[in-house]
């Protein structure tokens, strides 16, 4: 069963967790997320064919997946869309995704199946119309891929955060919001200082998102964040060393 991280009138966000649990000794978890407004829906990273079935078929109880707008996805790792041919012969969808990624999805799909469907999102971020509101692409580049996005919604003040915000774990795990970022830092850290290419980049992150509202930080993998864990967790992504600036010549030797 999804999780509902907000309902209010027409305008509701669920979050899957679990579709990918019979895998788990072979494959990293992952959540998908469906946004829903004025019976016109969005799915943010959909996840690979390990997800696919079980979500198309857990989300017809809640939405008809004929009337998703928009396929949304941060980046374009499989864990993220390799199940795009699916979902590109199940709905009529728009796929947004990073234009330095424009051109490589396709080869998820058999020929000519994305076809004038692709919409590239620019550098600078983009709004994606659902239903009568938006979803907000936010720039998110090297956190952690080079073309890489967030989306927030602004009615429930969620952001979407993909590999920003993980935390290693089960199926289960993930379905508790957690509200103080303690309880999940050793789930997170070794994360992060891998994957994340620079505290530089962090920095201007923490200083684009900690003007805004947001109520919740809800990543692809493990629990989102919730209450003083938002800001707990900006501010220690802001002093967090990472990725190349933990490598030196250590790193880079021929092999013995």
């Amino acid at each position: 069963m999804p999780v509902t991280l907000y309902q209010h009138g027409s305008h509701k966000c669920l979050m899957f967790t679990d579709l990918a649990d019979d895998h788990a000794a072979e494959a990293v978890q992952s959540n998908q997320f469906l946004v829903v407004n004025d019976d016109t829906g969005a799915i943010i990273d959909p996840g690979g064919n390990l997800a696919y079935s079980e979500l198309y078929l857990t989300m017809t109880q809640h939405f008809p997946p004929h009337k998703l707008s928009a396929i949304v996805a941060s980046h374009a790792d499989p864990d993220i869309i390799g199940s795009l041919d699916r979902w590109t012969t199940s709905t009529q969808a728009k796929i947004y995704v990073s234009t330095i990624w424009e051109r490589f999805v396709p080869h998820f799909c058999k020929p000519g199946k994305t076809a004038g469907r692709v919409v590239g999102i620019p550098d600078s971020g983009m709004r994606i119309p659902i239903g009568t509101s938006e979803l907000i692409a936010l720039p998110a580049h090297f956190l952690h891929a080079e073309g890489n996005f967030q989306f927030y919604d602004p009615i429930s003040k969620i952001l979407f955060s993909g590999d920003l915000g993980v935390s290693l774990g089960g199926g289960q795990d993930a379905k508790q919001p957690a509200t103080s970022l303690a309880t999940l830092l050793p789930r997170m850290e070794a994360f992060h200082r891998r994957y994340m290419v620079s505290n530089k980049v962090l920095r201007l992150w923490a200083d684009m998102v900690e003007p805004m509202a947001i109520d919740m930080i809800v990543p692809q993998h493990g629990a989102p964040l919730a209450g003083p864990a938002v800001k707990e967790f900006i501010a220690w992504v802001r002093t967090l060393a990472c990725g190349i600036d933990l490598v030196g010549p250590q790193t880079y030797r021929v092999p013995a």
